[in-house]
């Protein structure tokens, strides 16, 4: 498993456009802010959570090198990745 903070934005089309790539790939991922877990693949699960702050980004593969490259301009590099 590996794990990213990313940020997202309430802009719908933000939203969109990062669950049609997230789709293609067939990883399980899961997005968790606070105590809330929701299946990064699904869009009203995301708009279902606070996307004010940074949200972890749990990848179920170790081996998903290609989706990170992908979600590179999402991810946040500057913080610790919360435990």
């Amino acid at each position: 498993m590996k794990s990213v903070n990313i940020r997202l934005t309430m802009m719908t089309n933000h939203v969109k456009d990062f669950v049609s790539l997230v789709n293609r790939f067939p990883y399980d991922m899961d997005l968790r802010s606070g105590r809330y877990v929701v299946d990064a693949k699904s869009i009203l699960g995301i708009f279902s959570i606070d996307l004010s702050r940074p949200i972890r980004m749990d990848i179920y593969s170790d081996d998903c090198d290609d989706l990170l490259r992908e979600l590179e301009s999402y991810i946040v590099k500057d913080e610790p990745v919360e435990e």
